[in-house]
C-alpha cells in the first residue's frame, strides 16, 4: 500500500460509502473511524488521529458513510448505518491486519453494536453519546456496555451527551478530555489550546494500542 492517503470507494446495501486510507510505513493494525451524524471525517479528533497514529504503526482508515457521501444533511437511522458498515467491514479487512472499530459520536454507537459481529479487535469510541443532551433517563449505556473487546472511550469533561462521571462501571478504559464539549473544543477560559487537548486524545489512544500487543 502507498504511504500517500487514497480514497476507496465501497458498495453497500445502503449506498456507495467511501474510505480515506492515510498508511502506516510498518502497519501492525487499522483503525477505521468513522464520523458522527452530523459532520464528516474533518473532525479535529479524526484528523488528529490520522496525523499522529500513522507513525506508530497504525494505519488510519477514515470511513465516510453512504448518507454523507451523498451530500445529505441528515443521518439515517442507527440501523442503516450498521448496515453500512457492515458493507465496509471486508475492505477495512482486507489488509489482513486486526482492525479495531471507531468512530464519534453516531460512528461510536455503530462500533460498538457491531463490534462482535464483524470481529474486530477492539473499539475505540470518541464523544460516546451516552444519553440526548438534557435526557440522562434515556441512556445508550447497553451499547457500550455490550462490545464484548476491549474498548476505550475518549469524552470532553462538559459533553452535554454524556460527561465523564455520568458513565457507569464497566470493562472498557475511559479517558477525559478537560472541558472538551462533544467535539472536543475547548474555551479559551480553560487554560487548554485545541492543540493540547488533541495531545491528549492522540496520547491516551495510541498508548492504549499499544497495549493490546
Amino acid at each position: 500500500m502507498s504511504r500517500q492517503p487514497r480514497t476507496q470507494n465501497v458498495t453497500t446495501d445502503a449506498g456507495e460509502a467511501r474510505i480515506t486510507w492515510v498508511p502506516a510505513p510498518a502497519p501492525r493494525r487499522v483503525l477505521a473511524v468513522s464520523h458522527g451524524a452530523g459532520g464528516g471525517i474533518e473532525a479535529r479528533d479524526l484528523k488528529a488521529l490520522a496525523a499522529a497514529l500513522p507513525g506508530h504503526g497504525v494505519t488510519v482508515a477514515l470511513v465516510e458513510q453512504p448518507w454523507r457521501v451523498a451530500g445529505k444533511k441528515v443521518a439515517p437511522a442507527p440501523k442503516t448505518l450498521d448496515t453500512g458498515w457492515r458493507g465496509l467491514w471486508p475492505a477495512l479487512a482486507a489488509p489482513g491486519l486486526p482492525v479495531i472499530a471507531g468512530g464519534r459520536s453516531a460512528g461510536a454507537r455503530v462500533a460498538c453494536r457491531t463490534a462482535t459481529e464483524l470481529g474486530a479487535a477492539a473499539v475505540l469510541a470518541l464523544s460516546f453519546p451516552l444519553h440526548p443532551p438534557g435526557k440522562p433517563e434515556k441512556s445508550r449505556a447497553d451499547e457500550l456496555l455490550g462490545t464484548g473487546v476491549p474498548t476505550l472511550v475518549v469524552q470532553g469533561g462538559n459533553d452535554p451527551f454524556g460527561k465523564p462521571d455520568e458513565f457507569p462501571s464497566g470493562s472498557y478504559t475511559l479517558v477525559e478530555v478537560p472541558h472538551g464539549d462533544h467535539g472536543f473544543a475547548v474555551p479559551k477560559r480553560s487554560g487548554l489550546t485545541e492543540e493540547q487537548a488533541m495531545g491528549i486524545l492522540t496520547e491516551a489512544v495510541t498508548g492504549w494500542l499499544m497495549s493490546l500487543g
